[in-house]
C-alpha cells in the first residue's frame, strides 16, 4: 500500500494537444509510472510511433503512483521465479542508473525488518532464506546490538537488514518518464476519461469511448490501475482477477520527532494475513511516515473513510472472488478497522516498534488505495499478471513492487506481447 503524499501537479503543458479522431495508432491507457514506462519504451524502441497516453486526470500520477512511500524494494518477499521477484530486482537496477541519469534523488538508505518475538524471529530466518534464493546475499540477521547501531530506537529480539532497499520520488520519475515521451515525439493527454474499450471487425481496431468523443487504436496497453479491470473486460478480456480496492491510512511524524527513524523499519510478515502491517519510511525528503493499514474501501478512489460508490459496492458484492476473500480474512479486517477509528490503537501498534513514540508525535493522516487483484476462488493474486486479447494488452494486477519495477515491467510487457507487432510500420 501506498502512503498519501500531494499529487504530482504538472507545472507544464505536457503534451496537451487535441487527438482527433484516428490520430492515435497506439494508446496507453494510464498516465501512473507503469503505463508512462510502457509508453517511454515504446518510443525508445520504435522511433516515429504514433502514440498517445490517455489519463483522465489533468495532472499526472495522481492515484498510486503519486501516493506512495517511495520505497525501492530490493525484492526480499517476493516467491523466487516469479515476475514480481524478477522484474522488482531488474527494475531497481534501471531505477537507479535512470535516476543517476536523471539527477533525481535515490537514496540507498536501508531497511530493518524487525522480530518482536521468538516465533518472529523464527519467521525472520525463513525470510533470510528466501531473500538468498532470490539473490540478496548481502542480507544478514543481526541482533539488538547492531539494531541499535542501525536503527536506534528501535526495539526488537532479531532484524533482517537489507542495505539496498532505497527510497525515491516516484512522482518526480514520473515527469521525468512523461518529459522523455514528449521529446520522443509522443503525446499525453490529460483530463480524458475513457469509459470503455470495444474491438471492431477483426479485433485489430480499437474503439475508445470518452464523455465527448471516441479515439481509434490500432492497440491499446491497458495500465489504469484502480479500473483496469473494468476497462479489460469492456475490451473482451476475462472476467478475472477483479480489482478490490484497500485504503491505506497514513501518520507523518512531527518533524521534531523525524530522528526517532533513520531510513526504513518494516515488520516481519505474516504469511496467513493479506498485508505486511505498519511500518515506518523515511522519504527522500526528510519527512517519515508511519503505516499503512489495510482497510477495504467503498469505492475505487476511496481516499477519505465515508466515500461510497455505488457502483463498487455492487461489483463487489456480485463477485464470488470477493465474498470468499472476505469469509477468509474477516477478522483481520475488522482489526484493521479498528486500527483505523482509533487513533490510539494505531499509535499502540506502532509504539511496538518505537516504544517511545507518543501521541503528540502524530501529524497530519493521509491515504492511498491499494488496487488488490483478487481471483475467482478468493485468493488476492500475488504476481504480476498481464493479459492480451486481440490488439489489446491489459496490465491486470501490478501491486508493489510495481513502481519499483516498472521500468523492467515495460520492457517485459514489449518483449512477451508486442514484440510481434509491426509498430514501426505505424
Amino acid at each position: 500500500m501506498s502512503r498519501a503524499v500531494l499529487p504530482v501537479q504538472s507545472t507544464r503543458s505536457v503534451g496537451l494537444k487535441t487527438m482527433s479522431k484516428g490520430a492515435g495508432r497506439i494508446g496507453v491507457i494510464g498516465g501512473g509510472i507503469v503505463g508512462l514506462a510502457v509508453a517511454r519504451e515504446l518510443l525508445a524502441r520504435n522511433p516515429g510511433l504514433n502514440l498517445v497516453v490517455v489519463e483522465k486526470e489533468r495532472a499526472l500520477a495522481q492515484h498510486q503512483t503519486g501516493r506512495n512511500s517511495g520505497v525501492v524494494h530490493a525484492g526480499l518477499y517476493y516467491t523466487p521465479g516469479s515476475l514480481r521477484s524478477t522484474l522488482c530486482q531488474a527494475g531497481g537496477r534501471m531505477l537507479r542508473s535512470y535516476c543517476a541519469d536523471r539527477g533525481l534523488p535515490f537514496d540507498q538508505c536501508g531497511k530493518l525488518v524487525v522480530a518482536l518475538d521468538d516465533d518472529e524471529a523464527e519467521s525472520l530466518r525463513s525470510l533470510q532464506a528466501r531473500a538468498v534464493e532470490n539473490g540478496l546475499t548481502n542480507v544478514r540477521l543481526v541482533g539488538p546490538p547492531e539494531m541499535a547501531e542501525i536503527e536506534p530506537h528501535v526495539h526488537g529480539v532479531q532484524g533482517l537488514h537489507s542495505p539496498t532497499t532505497a527510497v525515491v520520488d516516484f512522482g518526480r520519475v514520473a515527469e521525468a518518464l512523461a518529459d522523455d515521451i514528449t521529446r520522443s515525439g509522443g503525446t499525453i493527454r490529460l483530463g480524458a476519461e475513457i469509459r470503455s474499450l470495444r474491438t471492431m471487425g477483426t479485433g485489430r481496431t480499437v474503439r475508445a469511448e470518452l464523455d465527448d468523443g471516441e479515439m481509434i487504436f490500432d492497440w491499446v496497453v491497458i495500465c489504469a490501475g484502480l479500473h483496469g479491470d473494468r476497462l479489460a473486460i469492456s475490451a473482451g478480456d476475462e472476467e478475472q482477477p477483479r480489482i478490490v480496492p484497500f485504503r491505506g491510512e497514513y501518520f507523518e511524524l512531527v518533524a521534531s520527532r523525524n530522528d526517532l527513524v533513520r531510513a526504513l523499519v518494516y515488520p516481519v510478515p505474516k504469511p496467513h494475513l493479506p498485508f505486511l502491517g505498519v511500518h515506518f519510511t523515511r522519504h527522500v525528503d526528510g519527512t517519515v511516515s508511519i503505516g499503512p493499514n489495510a482497510v477495504l474501501a467503498l469505492a475505487r478512489e476511496g481516499y477519505r473513510g465515508r466515500q461510497i460508490e455505488a457502483a463498487t459496492i455492487l461489483e463487489l458484492l456480485r463477485y464470488p472472488g470477493f465474498r470468499k476473500m472476505a469469509r477468509t480474512y474477516w477478522a483481520s479486517g475488522l482489526s484493521e478497522v479498528a486500527g483505523s477509528v482509533s487513533r490510539r490503537l494505531y499509535l499502540r501498534r506502532a509504539q511496538r516498534y518505537i516504544p517511545e513514540l507518543k501521541p503528540s508525535d502524530l501529524g497530519a493522516r493521509s491515504a492511498g488505495i491499494r488496487a488488490q487483484a483478487v481471483d475467482r476462488d478468493g485468493r488476492l493474486v500475488d504476481d504480476f499478471v498481464v493479459h492480451r486479447r486481440g490488439s489489446v494488452i491489459a496490465v491486470r494486477n501490478a501491486p508493489s513492487p510495481a513502481a519499483t519495477a516498472s521500468l523492467a515491467i515495460a520492457s517485459y510487457v514489449c518483449d512477451e506481447f508486442l514484440d510481434d507487432l509491426p509498430l514501426n510500420n505505424v
